[in-house]
C-alpha cells in the first residue's frame, strides 16, 4: 500500500540488540511483522483505506486491514509506552470481530482474539490493570476455542505461551497461587509441544518464564520442592540458550535467576553451604560477564552475593 519507495525502509531492524525481556512473551508486535521505520506512514496509508464504503463494499477485506492497523498502533504503543494507542489498537481488534465470528471465520476470529489478548495484555501490565489482565486471559481462551496442537499447532503454541505470561502478571497483582498455577499449566502445555531445534528462543523463554512463575509460586507458600522446580526450569532454559547458540545476554539472564532462586532457597532452608556456593556463582558471574548484565541487573546480583555471604560467614563464626 506504499509503495516501492518504502521497501529499503521496510527491511526489519536488526542492529539493535534484543533486550532481556523475551519477544514471545512481551508481545513485541513490531520486531515480529513490521519495520520501525514504516510504522506511521503504514498507519496513515492504512486508515484512509478504512472507510465506511470499504466496509460495505468488501466486509472481510475491511475486518483483515483493521487487524493489520490493531498490530501496528499496538507495536507502536510498545515502543512509547502509550495506553492510548493500546486502546485505539483494541478497538481496532473489536471493530475486526464485528465482522469476523467464530462459526463463519474461525481462523480469522481466533486471529483477531490472540492479537487481542496481546494488546490487552501489554495494556494491563503497563497500568498494572487486573481488569485489562482478565479480559487478555478471556480473549487468549477464546482463540484456543479453535487453535489446537493437532490442526494449528504453531498458533497453539504461541497462545499458550502468551496465555502463561497473562496469567503470571494477573497473579502476580492478585496475589493468587491458583492462578500461578494457572499460568505453569500454561507454560507447561506450550513446553511440550516446543523442541530445542526449531524453537530454541521460544523454548528458552518458556522454561524461563516458567521457572519465575514457579519462583513466585514458591515464596508465596513457603514451599521448598517448588523453588527446586524453579531452578530445574532455570537450568532448563539455560541449557537450551548455550547449545543453540542463543545470544550471550539471555543466557546470562537466565543463570541469573537460576541462582537467584538457589539463594532464596538457601534462605528458606538456611542451608549455609548452599548459600557459600551460591555467593561463588554470583562473583563468577559478576567477574565473567559484565558485558551482559543491565545495571539493575548487576546490583541485584552484587546485593544477592554479599546476603550469602553475610550467611555463611554467620554460620562459621
Amino acid at each position: 500500500m506504499l509503495g516501492g519507495d518504502f521497501a529499503e525502509a521496510a527491511r526489519p531492524d536488526t542492529g539493535v540488540t534484543t533486550a532481556d525481556n523475551f519477544l514471545h512473551t512481551r508481545g513485541n508486535f513490531e520486531q515480529q511483522r513490521f519495520s520501525t521505520n514504516i510504522l506511521t506512514s503504514a498507519r496513515e496509508a492504512i486508515e484512509a483505506f478504512l472507510t465506511d464504503n470499504k466496509r460495505e463494499q468488501a466486509p472481510r477485506a475491511w475486518a483483515e486491514t483493521q487487524n493489520i492497523l490493531g498490530n501496528i498502533l499496538a507495536a507502536m504503543a510498545q515502543q512509547q509506552h502509550d495506553t492510548a494507542l493500546f486502546e485505539q489498537a483494541i478497538e481496532c481488534f473489536n471493530h475486526a470481530l464485528e465482522e469476523f465470528s467464530q462459526a463463519d471465520s474461525p481462523l480469522d476470529w481466533a486471529e483477531t482474539q490472540a492479537n487481542l489478548g496481546t494488546a490487552l495484555q501489554a495494556l494491563g501490565r503497563l497500568q498494572s490493570d487486573t481488569k485489562c489482565l482478565h479480559k487478555s486471559v478471556d480473549a487468549y481462551t477464546s482463540a484456543l476455542v479453535v487453535y489446537s496442537k493437532k490442526e494449528t499447532p504453531e498458533q497453539w503454541k504461541l497462545v499458550m505461551l502468551q496465555l502463561g505470561a497473562t496469567l503470571h502478571t494477573y497473579a502476580t497483582l492478585l496475589k493468587g497461587n491458583r492462578t500461578f498455577q494457572k499460568s505453569v499449566v500454561a507454560y507447561k502445555n506450550a513446553i511440550a509441544e516446543l523442541d530445542a531445534d526449531n524453537y530454541p528462543f521460544e523454548l528458552t523463554a518458556a522454561h524461563n518464564n516458567c521457572g519465575a512463575v514457579l519462583h513466585n509460586l514458591a515464596e508465596s507458600e513457603g514451599n521448598a520442592e517448588r523453588l527446586q522446580e524453579a531452578i530445574r526450569s532455570y537450568e532448563t532454559a539455560w541449557q537450551v540458550c548455550m547449545e543453540q547458540q542463543q545470544p550471550i545476554h539471555l543466557a546470562v539472564l537466565c543463570r541469573v535467576n537460576k541462582t537467584t532462586a538457589q539463594s532464596c532457597l538457601a534462605e528458606l532452608t538456611q542451608d549455609t553451604a548452599l548459600a557459600d556456593e551460591v555467593a561463588d556463582e554470583f562473583e563468577l558471574i559478576i567477574e565473567c560477564f559484565p558485558h551482559a548484565l543491565q545495571p539493575l541487573c548487576l546490583k541485584h546480583c552484587a546485593e544477592r552475593l554479599n546476603k550469602m555471604r553475610t550467611m555463611a560467614a554467620a554460620a562459621s563464626a
